[in-house]
């Protein structure tokens, strides 16, 4: 395989590539900072670590899990969704598939893959899940940990119009290419920290989805 030609040009990423390196470096270890307030996942942004710092010293953490679900066609694609517009939260971002982890969940994964077949209906007849990326906390107390999983075509998808507005596909190789990672910048109580866009035609992809994308990009993408 040529680590070379996956860094320097994500669009001739194949399947068979993405799933190969995926398999190699991912596992399903949980860990601990996902119920543990006192360890911090590092974002490598010295304004969002301090900034989840605080808000892990303010707010109860709140696990959850989400599927990262590549659709393994010739030119994969990532399955995501927009979140209705009437929620409470994030309403009308677009997200992954997945929620918080209930109690009934045996594992991340199992509440990853109930809520994605809750939102979208996405059978998990369809889906083989390959491991867990690095944790991603965010500035709600989230502490997310998500699945990367391959999706085989065919499925039909049933949407929960409660919680999801639309579903649809983005090319993987858009979202592994950094010329498509714009870095924007917010203020947290003085204190400024980026985070990453990913716009794609009327898609605004930003937040937690684009940071974990990010993640994606250099966990699976880089040498």
């Amino acid at each position: 395989m040529n680590e070379a030609m996956l860094k320097t040009d994500p669009a001739k990423i194949s399947s068979a590539e993405f799933f190969e390196r995926s398999r190699a470096r991912l596992r399903f270890e949980v860990p601990p900072g996902l119920i543990d307030p006192d360890i911090i996942p590092r974002s490598g942004d010295q304004g969002t670590d301090r900034m989840l710092e605080i808000i892990a010293r303010e707010q109860p953490v709140r696990p959850a899990a989400v599927l990262i679900p590549v659709v393994d066609h010739p030119q994969p694609t990532v399955l995501l969704t927009q979140r209705s517009a009437h929620l409470n939260d994030h309403a009308g971002q677009i997200s992954f598939p997945g929620g918080k982890i209930d109690a009934i969940d045996a594992s991340p994964l199992d509440a990853a893959l109930r809520e994605a077949e809750e939102e979208i209906g996405l059978s998990r007849e369809f889906i083989d899940p390959i491991g867990y990326l690095d944790l991603y906390a965010t500035g709600f107390g989230f502490r997310i940990l998500p699945t990367v999983a391959r999706v085989k075509p065919g499925f039909k998808l049933r949407i929960n119009h409660a919680e999801v507005d639309d579903a649809f596909e983005v090319p993987l190789a858009f979202l592994m290419d950094p010329a498509n990672h714009q870095v924007h910048s917010k203020e947290f109580r003085g204190m400024e920290r980026s985070y990453y866009a990913m716009p794609f035609a009327e898609r605004y992809i930003w937040g937690a989805t684009a940071g974990i994308l990010r993640v994606l990009y250099e966990r699976i993408c880089l040498p």
